[in-house]
Formats: structure tokens, sequence, C-alpha cells
């Protein structure tokens, strides 16, 4: 039995990106063990070894998992080059460095993970996981009950072929949808293709983890249940009212 981490998942486990991302660096040569070039992706990195990207050496770091309410009006990136807000200006410095796992869109807010760990990013965004997203979505008009439908049976856009999981009406004009495949700006295409314009979008569930009472602007460190409940690892169950325990940098109470 070979010892040792396979060379993409400790890459990862140093912040250095996801695996697919990790396999690249290694397959353009830009990745050094015990100070010669690798390129083999099965090698598998012991206690004894240096690992250097680029030149310089990286070793693995403690992991950390933030949920997010992100406000409308920012941005999903470190840098925007048309100066507009983005979140990574609501968190403190020491978590500039997390990535974003996939995103919202500068009109959308809700419930969105940051994380330093590869291989959970992997786990929430390929599609074989199909781990749930549930969006509360208030349209400029009611809607009819034949575009409901439609919603979920799949609707034909430039896009391709887009639909929900689940959908259940709360007025005549909002609604919570349920996707587990989510393309880029699914929900505003879908509702575009059928006549409607989002007025509010707001993204409160990721697996079996709920947005809760977590105020707009503000972020929760994860503990290791609650990271499990991302991946929906047990069933989403509404989070419980007036839980109170607020970490103490960024005043967000836990999910």
């Amino acid at each position: 039995m070979n010892e040792g981490t396979r060379l993409n998942k400790f890459l990862a486990s140093c912040a250095i990106g996801s695996r697919r991302k990790c396999d690249e660096l290694i397959q353009a040569g830009r990745v050094e063990v015990n100070g010669n070039p690798c390129l083999n992706m099965g090698t598998r990195i012991g206690p004894g070894d240096h690992v250097r990207v680029d030149g310089k050496r990286v070793t693995p770091k403690e992991t950390i998992t933030v949920a997010f309410n992100k406000p409308r009006g920012y941005v999903c990136t470190r840098e925007d080059e048309l100066g507009r807000d983005t979140i990574y200006t609501l968190l403190p410095q020491t978590m500039h460095s997390l990535h974003h796992v996939g995103r919202l869109d500068r009109d959308s807010e809700g419930l969105l993970i940051l994380t330093n760990d590869g291989d959970l990013s992997q786990q929430l965004m390929h599609p074989s996981k199909s781990v749930e997203k549930e969006y509360l979505v208030t349209s400029n008009q009611a809607f009819e009950n034949a575009h409901l439908d439609q919603f979920l049976e799949g609707v034909y856009t430039p896009e391709g072929k887009l639909k929900a999981k689940s959908i259940e009406r709360l007025s005549p004009r909002r609604l919570s949808m349920v996707l587990d495949h989510g393309a880029k700006r699914q929900i505003r295409v879908m509702f575009d293709t059928l006549g409607y314009q989002v007025s509010k979008l707001l993204r409160v569930r990721i697996g079996s983890l709920w947005l809760g009472d977590l105020e707009p602007g503000r972020w929760a460190i994860l503990n290791s249940t609650e990271i499990k409940m991302l991946l929906g690892e047990s069933g989403p169950v509404k989070p419980p009212s007036g839980r109170s325990d607020a970490t103490k940098k960024g005043g967000a109470r836990r999910l």
C-alpha cells in the first residue's frame, strides 16, 4: 500500500486551488518535489518531502470554511475591472485568501460559501454530487400555473434545456425554487425565457445548511457538523430560531 498523500491532494491542502487546478500545475511543470520537477500525477508526498510551486515552498494550511450572507450590489471576485464593490471588501483581511465556491451575481443575495479546502470545493461543485441549492425568488408579475409546471419539466433557452428540481408557490409573485445542477444565471435565464423578470433572488440553503438569521454582510465559520450539512449528509432541517452564538469577528450569528 502506497504511503503519503497524492500530490494534487497535498497541493489542494496548501490552498493552491482545486485538485483539477493542481493537476494543471503539475502538468505544466510548475511543481517541484525535493528539488526536482515533478510531472508524475501519482506522486505521493510524505512527511519528509519538500514541495515547491513556481519556486515557492508550500505547506498544508489549516482549513477554514465560512458561510457568508452576500448582500445585493456586490460581485464575487477579489478585484473588479469595472470598479464595482466586491464581497472581499466586507470580509476581514485574514479571509481574503479564501475562494468562493460558485457565485451569486451582483443583483442576487444570500448564502455563499468561502473556503481554502480544495476537496470541499470540488465536492460542492462537481455535477455528480447534485448538491441542492434553494432560492426564494420574487417576480415582477404573477406566475401562470402552466409556467410553474414548465419550470419543472424544463425550459428551452439559448443555454440549453434548464429546469428546477422542485418549486413551491409562496404567493402570486413569489416562489421557492430548488436546483441541483446550476447553469450560469440559471433562474434569471429561465424567467426571462418565459417573459418574467426577477425582482429579488435570495439563496437560503445549500445542501442541508440554511442561511438562518445570518444578517446581510455578515459571516460565520462553519464547524464540522455544519460542513457535513453543506454536503447534504443530513436531511435539510429548518434553522432554529433565535440562535445567538455570535462569532467575535464579523459579528455574525451562526446559521
